[in-house]
């Protein structure tokens, strides 16, 4: 969802979620409420959600998007929240990037350090993240870098530098045991993604694959690019498979998460780049995952760690 024409088409309800410091909390929820009715956004009901003493619900019969965020975040600081024009539920298809998502790493960088390029490869990294250079050519370009480097050494970096994020199992597993499919898509590489994909409980893993040959990363990818139209494409295929009205929540950081992040119902921006949290109609501030299943109303009683299929 963009910003732009965000109630059009006949939208009642908005409603925001967010976790803050509570100290203050009714003062400053005077002050936002203040200033949404002032930006002609009139707050019809606030409260605390009755499961989390920490989760604040504001619903408003008409506003923008883009304001109303703006409004919050003055008011709480840079909170954990979700705008949306429906009643907020439980999403049926979670697909979300992985580096510095559902893993606290950028791989290629992290790879890049066992051929002693790390800092060279991180600035690039750096700047495409931030919008800032062509996904495509940066990646090839960081890709051919790697060129010679020792295929054994993905393993050592997966062993000794590949941690996920506080929370991404909780958040993968909770999800699936409430119905949600979950899909893995990353502009990084399969070497990686699929053993993260395995551990954190996701169903599919879309990325690109990395050249090898005689034991060495031969510089170039085999295969086509996995990039931003990768991401979109994979969830819009992945959407029109679960049917109409079927939910879909997004995650990533990122310039080339943007348009994955928009297609979604809720597009959770994951301590992001600018140019990607200002694109997404939800944002994390804190350091875990787990506060998206608080915006979603699930009680940590119904939390779990690991999903089984029945």
């Amino acid at each position: 969802m963009s910003a732009t024409g965000f109630f059009s088409g006949g939208f009642k309800v908005l409603i925001a979620r967010l976790i803050a410091d509570m100290e203050g909390v009714e003062t400053r929820l005077d002050a936002a409420m203040q200033a949404c009715a002032a930006a002609d956004m009139p707050v019809a009901m606030a409260g605390l959600l009755d499961f989390c003493g920490d989760v604040l619900q504001l619903s408003l019969p008409h506003g923008d998007r883009a304001q109303l965020t703006a409004i919050l975040v003055e008011q709480f600081g840079e909170c954990d929240l979700l705008v949306a024009d429906h009643e907020i539920e439980i999403p049926r298809l979670f697909v979300s990037d992985m580096d510095s998502t559902m893993i606290g790493q950028e791989c290629i960088d992290e790879l890049a350090d066992y051929a002693g390029i790390k800092d060279q490869v991180a600035a690039i990294t750096e700047r495409a993240m931030q919008g800032e250079l062509d996904f495509t050519s940066a990646l090839k370009e960081r890709v051919g870098l790697l060129e010679g480097l020792e295929e054994s050494a993905i393993d050592r970096c997966l062993r000794e530098r590949i941690r996920p994020v506080e929370g991404a199992r909780t958040l993968a597993a909770t999800l699936r045991s409430k119905g949600c499919r979950t899909v893995l898509v990353t502009g990084g590489f399969h070497h990686f993604a699929d053993p993260v994909a395995r551990d954190l409980g996701f169903e599919r893993v879309v990325g690109n694959r990395l050249g090898v040959a005689g034991g060495k990363l031969t510089g170039l990818l085999a295969g086509p690019v996995s990039d931003a139209s990768t991401k979109l494409a994979t969830l819009e295929e992945e959407r029109t498979g679960l049917g109409d009205g079927a939910r879909v929540l997004a995650t990533g950081d990122g310039a080339n998460d943007i348009p994955m992040l928009q297609a979604a119902d809720y597009g959770i921006a994951y301590r992001a780049k600018p140019k990607a949290r200002d694109a997404a109609n939800g944002r994390i501030a804190s350091a875990g995952l787990t506060p998206i299943l608080k915006l979603f109303g699930i009680p940590e009683s119904e939390w779990v760690e690991e999903f089984s299929p029945a």
